[in-house]
This record gives structure tokens, sequence and C-alpha cells, in this order.
């Protein structure tokens, strides 16, 4: 055999061997592994191979992605695979760096809700590049041929049903404030539901205000009291998720307003809990289940991995909770 094909059968020894090794935990030292086994013959340890999964949200501060990896974890807790979650704490920059450090552990699978639809993309084609299957979720990537599969609510439907209990509460129509956050395409498509719900109602409602609170309470404060000390005779404040719809709330308390109508997204405790109340500017959150999500996501992943098959697409329905049916839902907890 001359030397040219003694180096090409090398080559493609070293890439079968990179290959076999990419999805594994290290199977080193019984103290480098989470499952031990023990020969019943010799009496030596042995590892057990363990799969690694990432999990990347936008802010796991947020009660929201909490659950939602809860539901996750639950799911995949019987099964050989270990999940591995980090925070990005809605910084784009954090969260690339976080998922290279995911790709460098040997991850088999990402579990993604990007900080920003469109900077998520040179991880997206990292992670293709690993060969790491991309389970979008909640808020879609840019490029949605990046990823295997995708599972979400529907959000544009989820605006739509706040427009619709705004045009019923207020048949006259009124001013209206937007509270959005542009890089997260799930609060892209509520506010898109929600206005052009408005629009072809033709009830006169005027968009006067909208402010980018990049998803959090915060910045969903400020920019509340700015725009309800320009517009203090505001009908409603539409808000992409119902950690913005907290902060515009407490802006509107601060106001002395008690008779805005504030829309918020998620059916989270905290709004629960003041739909309950006699008394609150809170008329109503779209509700969707990140424990149903989770759940879904979960066996998807799973599914893909055993190259078993799945759904592409998938779409949680969402309903509206507001005084008249809250009860049903309970205030503890996430439906």
């Amino acid at each position: 055999m001359n030397w040219r094909k003694r180096i090409a059968l090398m080559s493609v020894f070293m890439i079968s061997i990179v290959l076999c090794a990419a999805c594994k935990k290290n199977v080193g030292t019984p103290e480098d592994n989470a499952n031990v086994s023990e020969s019943e013959d010799d009496g030596e340890e042995k590892t057990e191979e363990v799969y690694k999964i990432g999990f990347s949200a936008i802010d796991m501060e947020n009660p929201y992605y909490i659950t939602l990896e809860g539901a996750v974890r639950d799911e995949l807790e019987d099964s050989d695979y270990k999940l591995i979650t980090k925070d990005p704490g809605t910084d784009a920059k954090q969260q690339e760096k976080q998922i290279q450090e995911m790709i460098d552990e040997g991850i088999c699978a990402i579990i993604l809700s990007p900080v920003d639809w469109e900077k998520i993309m040179p991880s997206l084609e990292k992670l293709k590049e690993a060969g790491i299957k991309i389970i979008n979720i909640d808020t879609q990537v840019k490029d949605m041929s990046y990823v295997d599969a995708y599972i979400g609510s529907d959000n544009y439907n989820a605006g739509v049903i706040c427009g619709e209990d705004l045009i019923e509460k207020s048949p006259d129509g009124g001013k209206v404030a937007i509270l959005e956050c542009p890089t997260q395409n799930s609060i892209n498509e509520r506010i898109t539901g929600f206005e052009e719900t408005l629009s072809m109602a033709e009830k006169g409602f005027e968009v006067v205000a909208r402010e980018d609170t990049k998803g959090e309470f915060e910045k969903a404060l400020a920019a509340a009291e700015k725009i309800l000390e320009e517009h203090p005779d505001i009908t409603a404040i539409m808000c992409g998720n119902d950690q913005i719809a907290v902060g515009a709330k407490t802006a509107a308390n601060i106001a002395g307003l008690d008779e805005i109508l504030i829309y918020g997204v998620d059916g989270s405790p905290d709004i629960k809990k003041e739909l309950k109340k006699s008394e609150t500017q809170i008329a109503g959150t779209a509700a969707q289940s990140p424990i149903s999500m989770g759940k879904t996501a979960a066996e998807i992943t799973l599914s893909i991995l055993n190259d078993e098959s799945y759904e592409k697409e998938t779409y949680e329905e969402v309903f509206m909770i507001d005084k008249d049916n809250v009860e049903m839902y309970g205030v503890d907890g996430w439906q």
C-alpha cells in the first residue's frame, strides 16, 4: 500500500472517531460521570453513556421560561439524556457564548428560544456544522431552515383575541399604546394580530405610542410611565407578554389611572392573581401553556434523536383568561 492510501485511510479513521464521540458525555472515571454501573463478573465499575441536551431560553429569571425548562426536565427525567441549562439573561452575545460552551461540552441537541431572532444566526450555523439537532421553542429564529422542529403557541391569534376583547369592552374606540420587543418574533406576531384586528374592525382605535421594552419588567415600567405622562387619556395598552403587562400596570398605579385596559400574553400566575381582584387595570391575558409546550418539546427532541417520526411544526392553542373565567384556571401555577 503506498503512502497516499495510508494517509487517506488514517484520515477516514480519525473522522469516524470524532463523529462517534460528538454526542457522548465523557466516559472516563466514575467521578466524571453521573451514571455508573458495576460489572457482575469482575466487580469493576463501568460507566454508562449519558447524552446531553442543551436548553437556552431568553431569560431564566422569567417565571414562564423557568416553568418551560422544568417541564422539559421532568419529561427527560427517565431518559438517558441529561439537560444542560444556561441563562443568557436577555443578552444575545451571552447566548452566543453559552451555546458555544454547550457545543464544546458535546450536546446532541439544543432546545432553543432566541434572545434575538436575527443575531442567533451565527450560533445556528455553528450548531449545524457540529451536527447538533436544533429544536426551536416559543419564539422563532429568523431563518427556520436551520431548525429541525419548532414548538410554539399561536402567537398571532393571541393578539387577535386581545384585540377582540378590547373592541368588545371599548366599542367606541380610543387611543392605544403598544409595549413590544422587535427582536422576539413571538411578540411581533402577537402585536401584529392585535393591530390588524383593531384595523379591520374600523372602530376608531388609534395607536398613539409604542416602545421597545426588550420584554423586561423594568424597561416596560419606564416606557409605560413615559407614555402615560404624554397620553393620560389613553384607553388601552397592549403588552407583548405578562411581565411587560405587570410593568404597565405598575405605571398606571403610579399615575393614578384606574380605568385603563391592559392586556398581556402568557397566562402567568401573577396576572391571574390580578384578575381575581375586584379592581385592577388588567383586562385579560391571552394564555398559553409552558408546561404543555415543554413536554411536547422534550418528546419531539427524543423522537428526533431516536430517529423516530415527529411533527416538524407544532402550534399550541391560546385562549383568553379574564375576570369571568380565571377561577377555572387557578392562580397558584401555570395552566
